[in-house]
């Protein structure tokens, strides 16, 4: 049986000591962001290596691109092979966010057709919670020959992104927090606001108390409306820079709606042109 969505940690501890599983620590904090090395090197599930937003996930930032640009796919498959993983292997990804930091190398390993990738269902603090076992370090798999091929082919540029926000065919989705679509505070990017025509749903709202992912019908029931007719095959989900909005991706697997499409720079590229309009309020 292989995992492919989200995987509980009684499922996972059950299979810590077989050599075809990896685990992939993706702890991460935007505002400081070697916290999570430090973290997974105080505490982490035994046997999981652990692999950074900037540097392993995310590819060079240009004036152009938002803040976690994609890498390149080639030079991401042989960092897949460094750290063990190969098409024979099933991949657990771990964050202290319920998931929806490891939702973008989910979303970056079912690009390249590797289906056995699951969330860790409440993240490294439901680990801890149960008092399931840590040990501290660095640990390092054995490299292999990466078979994995492809490219990210599922996402959108932002000039295809121009393209259809007037396109009443097309549903964008803002995952960011309500009062970061609105504009009224924006921690992180110099301006504030949302892409034109984009509805908010925060990635949060996949979750219930404990980290959990809302039931498979919930999840269902509230996508439906929200995509008000249109198919998965036209929506298309960003966020502050195309790491969280993953998380609406793996909900809607999860509740039979797969074929959405990633914006991958997301608001923080969207913003690089000042020429690109802007809305704020709960105007969509």
């Amino acid at each position: 049986m292989s995992f492919t969505t989200f995987i509980t940690p009684a499922e996972l501890e059950m299979n810590l000591n077989d050599p075809d599983w990896v685990i992939v620590d993706c702890r991460f904090d935007l505002m400081k962001p070697d916290w999570g090395y430090a973290a997974y090197q105080a505490a982490h599930i035994p046997g999981a290596i652990y692999a950074h937003m900037d540097h392993d996930l995310s590819g060079p930032l240009t004036p152009q691109s938002g803040r976690h640009p994609l890498p390149d796919p080639h030079h991401f498959i042989e960092t897949l092979g460094n750290w063990g993983i190969d098409s024979s292997k099933q991949v657990v990804v771990v964050d202290s966010a319920a998931g929806s930091f490891a939702a973008r190398l989910w979303w970056m390993l079912r690009q390249l057709n590797q289906t056995a990738v699951a969330v860790l269902e409440g993240g490294f603090p439901r680990w801890g919670y149960e008092n399931r076992p840590v040990r501290s370090g660095i640990e390092k798999n054995s490299s292999v020959q990466c078979d994995l091929s492809g490219t990210f082919h599922r996402f959108l540029s932002s000039d295809q992104m121009a393209s259809i926000i007037n396109d009443p065919t097309w549903r964008i989705i803002d995952a960011r927090a309500l009062e970061r679509y609105r504009g009224e505070q924006e921690p992180i990017d110099p301006v504030a606001g949302h892409i034109p025509s984009a509805v908010n749903r925060p990635h949060t709202a996949n979750l219930a108390s404990g980290g959990h992912f809302l039931p498979a019908g919930e999840l269902r029931s509230q996508f439906l409306s929200l995509l008000g007719g249109i198919p998965p095959e036209r929506t298309v989900v960003y966020c502050g820079s195309g790491v969280t909005s993953c998380f609406h991706l793996i909900a809607m697997e999860i509740a039979g709606l797969p074929g959405g499409w990633l914006y991958a720079g997301s608001w923080s590229e969207w913003i690089r042109d000042p020429n690109r309009p802007i809305h704020t309020g709960n105007q969509p």
